[in-house]
C-alpha cells in the first residue's frame, strides 16, 4: 500500500479565492464586506487595516480579537445594524406552531423592552428543526439576566455569529468584495 507523502507543516497553501479578495480588496471595499459580517465601523476598520491576514485561522483570530476589544458603543453601533437586517425575528422560518410563534414574538419584544437592542444567539450547529425552540428557550432564559451579564453575553453570541458570517465570507468566492 502507497503511502502519500504527507505535506510539510511549513508548506504554504494557498488561502481561499474569498480571502484572497478580501485581502486585495480596496480598503472601503474591505471595510464594506467586513461591514456585513459585524456592524461595528471601528471593527470593521481595524479587521481592514490589519490585513493581509494569511489564512482564515489568522482571520478569525484578528475577529476575535477585535470583538473581545470592542466598547459598549461598538457594541451598540453593531446591534443597532442587526436589527435593521432585513430579515424576520430570529427563529421564525424554522419550522414550529403557530403557538411557539407567537410565544416567540411576545418574549422579543420583552427582550427587547428590558434590555433596549435586538436579541441575538448564535444558531451555528443548530439543526433547523430545532431553532425555534432553542432561540425561545435562549431569549426566555437570558431575560433574567442582568443588564450587564447580558451584555456580556450578548457581546460573545455576536461574536459567534460574527465569525460564521466571516466564514462563510472567504470560502464564498462570489460574496468576497472584488
Amino acid at each position: 500500500m502507497a503511502r502519500s507523502p504527507i505535506p510539510s507543516p511549513s508548506a504554504p497553501q494557498s488561502p481561499l479565492p474569498g480571502l484572497s479578495r478580501l485581502n486585495d480588496a480596496a480598503p472601503g471595499a474591505a471595510e464594506e464586506a467586513l461591514l456585513a459580517c459585524c456592524g461595528s465601523r471601528r471593527w470593521a476598520i481595524r479587521m481592514t487595516a490589519h490585513r493581509p491576514y494569511p489564512d482564515v485561522a489568522s482571520l478569525l483570530a484578528a475577529a476575535s480579537e477585535a470583538s473581545y476589544d470592542m466598547s459598549n458603543r461598538d457594541l451598540t453601533e453593531a446591534l443597532a445594524d442587526e436589527s435593521i437586517m432585513p430579515q424576520p425575528l430570529l427563529g421564525m422560518r424554522a419550522p414550529g406552531s403557530n403557538a411557539a410563534r407567537t410565544a416567540l414574538r411576545a418574549a422579543h419584544a420583552a427582550y427587547e423592552a428590558r434590555f433596549g437592542h435586538v436579541f441575538v444567539v448564535s444558531l451555528e450547529d443548530c439543526p433547523p428543526e430545532e431553532m425555534l425552540d432553542t432561540v425561545l428557550v435562549s431569549i426566555r432564559a437570558r431575560l433574567g439576566n442582568d443588564p450587564d451579564e447580558e451584555r456580556s453575553t450578548t457581546a460573545e453570541e455576536l461574536r459567534r455569529i460574527t465569525l460564521s458570517r466571516l466564514t462563510h465570507l472567504v470560502s464564498s468566492h462570489a460574496s468576497a468584495p472584488s
